[in-house]
């Protein structure tokens, strides 16, 4: 599945993920009123806002990137009218030829894991039919369980041709609390870092692994650091724009053939329509102000590549 992934950030010179993770603030009003008018201000309807939310953005970016991140919890608030537009959306972005990461930061005890692998990356076996689940292409997982708890998504992976992307040094403020701490001398994101290579070895495809690593761009300093300890690992780089990150602090992420990252921006993009820049475009052309922001952001990170 990565070697689908890179493929798709050649041909778009773009390796760009949109992540779709839509507040019900982010929605513009009239596409509010418009759903709401037509189920009530309900659970019904925030979902449906949201699903036309997600439509537009993504029918004005699609040709430009690769991939896209719905985050999961932004549909769980919604409850199951929630949960069932993020499929809708994962089916309608890959239908659009997009690569969706579903980022879930699943990770339990072997048996949880193996049926969240199923849920998501994998398949059910129901009587004599076999069904997705979810859908995605790749998902997040959370390595906090070690090998018990990372190996099933592995076998998942191996089985249907899909990928994840463990935490290793995550962009939030706190993530120090447990990734810096000192084990025999060493941050705990390294030894994060040697588990991915050893889990990855066993689901190369091409010269990189389907099991890829989350590293913050608000830390290129240990972006660097990681590079460094995983060259076939491929990279999901959260952080960029809103949080802080420069296309400068991406650099570390890259290998010098400029492929091995793929950088994540999500309300810099979906809610781009209010930012002063392309505040131009105004609520009611707010897909055109996302493209706007995509290309944008191609351009700032191609700059220091």
């Amino acid at each position: 599945m990565i070697q689908q992934l890179i493929e798709k950030i050649q041909k778009t010179k773009a390796p760009i993920c949109v992540g779709l993770d839509p507040m019900l603030s982010y929605v513009p009003e009239h596409v509010k009123a418009k759903a709401f008018k037509e189920h009530g201000e309900t659970l019904e309807g925030a979902a449906e806002a949201i699903w036309q939310f997600n439509k537009e953005i993504v029918d004005h970016t699609w040709d430009l990137i690769p991939s896209v991140k719905p985050q999961i919890a932004m549909y769980e608030q919604f409850g199951l009218p929630g949960l069932a537009v993020y499929k809708k959306t994962v089916d309608y972005c890959q239908e659009k030829g997009l690569v969706v990461i579903g980022d879930a930061k699943r990770g339990d005890i072997g048996s949880t894991s193996a049926a969240y692998a199923t849920a998501h990356i994998g398949k059910v076996q129901v009587g004599e039919n076999v069904f997705q689940g979810f859908g995605t292409d790749f998902l997040t997982v959370n390595p906090y369980f070690g090998t018990d708890g990372v190996k099933p998504f592995v076998e998942a992976c191996n089985a249907n041709d899909k990928g994840i992307f463990i935490l290793v040094k995550t962009s939030n403020p706190s993530s120090g609390e447990f990734q810096d701490r000192l084990i025999d001398g060493r941050p705990l994101y390294e030894w994060v870092a040697e588990k991915v290579v050893e889990w990855g070895s066993s689901s190369m495809d091409g010269d990189y692994s389907n099991v890829g690593a989350v590293v913050g761009a608000t830390y290129p300093e240990m972006s660097r650091i990681l590079r460094g300890l995983m060259p076939h690992t491929y990279f999901l780089v959260p952080g960029y724009g809103a949080q802080g990150g420069t296309a400068e602090d991406l650099k570390p992420c890259f290998n010098e053939d400029g492929l091995g990252a793929i950088v994540n921006s999500s309300r810099g993009i979906i809610a781009a329509y209010r930012q002063e820049k392309y505040a131009k475009c105004g609520p009611e052309h707010f897909g055109e102000a996302s493209r706007q922001a995509v290309l944008d952001m191609a351009a700032d990170i191609s700059r220091v590549l």
